[in-house]
């Protein structure tokens, strides 16, 4: 090859190196910032959500408890009721300074503070708990111009795929939002004390832990339940998390304020589970057992032979409404309430036959 040629091609490579290093130089470090690039306006959707949490996040507060082992109020627990100090969500309630939280965020803490998303921390008393709800009320000792309470709506019309959001403080970092949907509704949920809640909202919004206790709101930023529980192998948002329905929780927390406790109604029976149902093809609540001297025991209604494992009775009504599994019952026994009666239609064997019987608070057995 030409030795010019060479020399000419080496030359002319050097040039566009030059020029490809200078355009670098100007694209990057020139003397004046890039241009903002202007946007348009956020879309209806985005708007919501924003108004919805302008609106509501000022209310939702962070929960810390110290027990009695934990000299410091550290955020040490996961907010599932773990750890030597629980770090959870509450929310205010009404003007008088009450903030609703889960009882496992408070169990057995002897001092407990909450810290506003204004960063004031108040100390508060707990004055009311409810294990079988899961469900505990807060009353502030001094804080200063308190946030205006959430916006109430209602469980009872809710529609699995509507619009669901959280806002609590999920690994301790505060006012934190997250959407998702409602998932499932009418799950159940056992609780510490044994007992389950039924009509529990499952959704996929992410619930991580440090979020128990907090707002689980509509797409209208009404309060349609409490973020409670996880399910997850790893401790950490999985898609399925679950919130108290706001039905129960206004029925119980002004109970909770009046008398530090809420009754429990019930009939004093254990029943089988819906996968035992299931395998059995039976349609209704199995009872297992009866509670001694309880309600049920004392109209007759019998439970499984233990010693031949025979089928005793299944309830198949309640005052007149199917009853096909266990939040069936429960939920006509916790709308009649604890001092009414229930008319139950009880099937045995091939027989069936109804039967009244008082609803009690069973939490005083």
């Amino acid at each position: 090859m030409n030795p010019r040629y060479v020399f000419g091609a080496a030359v002319v490579a050097a040039i566009l190196v030059a020029l490809t290093a200078a355009n670098i130089n100007r694209t990057w470090t020139g003397p004046t910032a890039r241009a903002v690039e202007q946007r348009g306006p956020l879309a209806e959707g985005e708007r919501a959500t924003i108004g919805i949490f302008e609106r509501v996040s000022p209310s939702v507060v962070q929960v810390a408890a110290r027990s009695a082992s934990n000299p410091l109020m550290e955020e040490q627990g996961d907010g599932q009721g773990q750890g030597q100090g629980a770090s959870g969500t509450g929310f205010v309630w009404d003007n008088d300074g009450h903030i609703v939280t889960n009882d496992h965020v408070v169990q057995d803490a002897r001092q407990v503070a909450v810290r506003f998303a204004s960063g004031e921390v108040a100390q508060a008393e707990v004055i009311g708990v409810a294990p079988n709800y899961d469900l505990a009320v807060l009353r502030i000792k001094s804080a200063r111009n308190l946030p205006p309470p959430l916006a109430i709506g209602s469980s009872a019309d809710l529609k699995v795929g509507q619009s669901a959001f959280a806002i609590g403080n999920p690994f301790g970092l505060d006012q934190s939002m997250t959407s998702g949907i409602i998932s499932a509704l009418k799950r159940r949920l056992p609780t510490q004390s044994g007992r389950e809640i039924s009509n529990v909202i499952q959704t996929d919004a992410a619930i991580n832990p440090g979020n128990s206790g907090g707002p689980l709101l509509d797409s209208a930023g009404r309060l349609i339940g409490v973020t409670t529980a996880i399910i997850s192998p790893s401790g950490s948002n999985a898609g399925i998390g679950f919130a108290i329905p706001v039905d129960i929780v206004n029925r119980v927390v002004p109970d909770l304020i009046k008398s530090g406790r809420v009754p429990t109604p019930g009939i004093g029976i254990v029943a089988a589970s819906e996968a035992v149902s299931t395998r059995l093809g039976i349609e209704g609540v199995i009872v297992v057992r009866t509670t001694p001297s309880s309600p049920a025991a004392r109209a007759g209604i019998r439970g499984v032979d233990m010693s031949t494992g025979d089928i005793g009775d299944v309830i198949t009504s309640a005052d007149g409404k199917p009853v096909r599994r266990l939040s069936d019952l429960t939920d006509q026994i916790e709308q009649v309430g604890a001092g009414g009666s229930l008319r139950l239609t009880i099937k045995r064997g091939s027989d069936s036959r109804d039967v009244t019987v008082n609803i009690v608070d069973i939490s005083r057995s």
